[in-house]
């Protein structure tokens, strides 16, 4: 008789469904909060701890394996490229449908709650200091180990691209490094492996404290600024990314069920960080060369941001209609502009949402203290923002690979299915 098991996907589904139920059992209990907070952290922790590895190795093996700075900066300038042109496509459909749907059009102020948000107006003060050309300097790291320490991500693929294009170029000499980094990176994906057994456990954990903490009901006065963010994500997935993906021959759904648990876990936790050991490995079995895969989906990371940016032109279009502001062509040009400009290179920054808005509403007119209304159901809007960015940076890494000529697929729909 065959053994009954539930795979990985279905066993995060329902640590997603019960964590649903048991916040909203305990809604509002300090109590409850506490006991289940700690078990989030480990897993989201024990992500933290193999992120950088991970990175810092398969790259260094990638790049090597390829030892070419020439086709290595050829890769970076398509990447780079893509990433601009899509970002801006994202800042425009959240400005469209925010003008076509008006979603903070009568919305009460006074009957919504303030939260505060001091710790990213400092964080975002400390932005607004640096310069686009500090941003492009601040890649360079002065050090290597204080980087991956912090987990400046630019700063440590900047090395990672250097070091590797410098094992192929010592020949012979390098190879024992090569091997040396070959074998971290096949522990890292071994160690990731049995971190993913505890993510139903820490997805329970998770969506029970966020449910527990803020409820359901926080959707309710904000429910149309909710409705229209969610439904404008789906649009963009749907048609934006779905037509790219047609445009190089894939389609949107397989890859939607190629990353099936990616998403759920993504959506879960809120954070892109904990899937990006496994959607590094899974696009390179879905056929994306190695050194494309974890080259363009950890600076995607960084610059392709396609559902935090949609929300963001969408959010700054909302405070605007909430304080009877009418923002003018020229104001709404601008503002896109400028999110295309501060929304870079700050992804690892704690609420990088609502650090780049802080950044950016002041220089088209809208009040600041506007993001204290919607604070309260940031949480919940950053879920779904985070699975866009996933899929928007799995679909980068196959548009990327085709464009090089090098995406190799497998077979058959049966054996990509096995991937997942």
């Amino acid at each position: 008789m065959k053994k009954f098991k539930l795979s990985l996907a279905s066993q995060i589904f329902i640590g997603l469904i019960l964590g649903i139920i048991v916040g909203a059992i305990f809604y509002g209990s300090e109590t409850a909060q506490n006991f289940l907070q700690p078990f989030g952290d480990i897993f989201l922790r024990m992500i933290k701890m193999i992120v950088v590895p991970i990175i810092v190795s398969s790259l260094i093996v990638a790049v090597a394996g390829v030892g070419d700075l020439k086709s290595v900066g050829k890769l970076g300038a398509k990447s780079i490229s893509y990433f601009v042109v899509v970002t801006m496509i994202a800042i425009a459909v959240g400005l469209v449908s925010a003008n076509i749907i008006q979603p903070g059009v009568g919305v009460n102020m006074d009957k919504l709650e303030q939260t505060d948000i001091s710790t990213y107006v400092d964080t975002a003060e400390t932005k607004q200091h640096e310069s686009f050309v500090d941003t492009i300097v601040h890649i360079v790291p002065s050090n290597p180990v204080k980087a991956m320490v912090e987990g400046d991500m630019l700063a440590i693929i900047f090395f990672s691209v250097l070091f590797g294009i410098s094992i192929a170029a010592i020949g012979e000499k390098g190879k024992p490094v090569f091997r040396f980094f070959q074998g971290t990176a096949e522990g890292m994906f071994y160690l990731t492996n049995m971190v993913m057994k505890f993510a139903p456990i820490g997805v329970f954990a998770l969506i029970g404290v966020t449910i527990s903490k803020f409820g359901l009901e926080s959707l309710i006065p904000l429910g149309k600024l909710a409705l229209t963010v969610y439904g404008t994500m789906i649009f963009f997935v749907i048609v934006v990314l779905g037509l790219i993906a047609k445009f190089v021959g894939f389609n949107i759904f397989t890859l939607i069920k190629l990353l099936k648990e990616e998403l759920i876990l993504a959506f879960s936790t809120a954070s892109s960080e904990a899937v990006l050991p496994k959607l590094m490995e899974k696009m390179e079995k879905a056929g994306c060369p190695k050194h494309i895969a974890t080259f363009v989906i950890p600076t995607g990371y960084s610059f392709n941001l396609d559902g935090s940016t949609l929300y963001q032109a969408l959010a700054a279009i909302f405070i605007a209609q909430m304080y009877g502001i009418d923002l003018s062509a020229y104001e709404q040009i601008t503002l896109m502009l400028v999110l295309m400009i501060t929304s870079k290179g700050i992804a690892g920054v704690p609420g990088v949402s609502f650090v780049v808005l802080l950044a950016t509403l002041g220089t088209v007119g809208i009040p600041i203290e506007g993001l204290a209304f919607i604070a309260g159901i940031d949480r919940i809007l950053d879920m779904g923002r985070t699975v866009v960015n996933v899929i928007g940076n799995s679909l980068a890494a196959i548009v990327i690979s085709k464009w090089e000529g090098q995406f190799n697929p497998p077979a058959d729909n049966e054996k990509l299915e096995q991937v997942s």
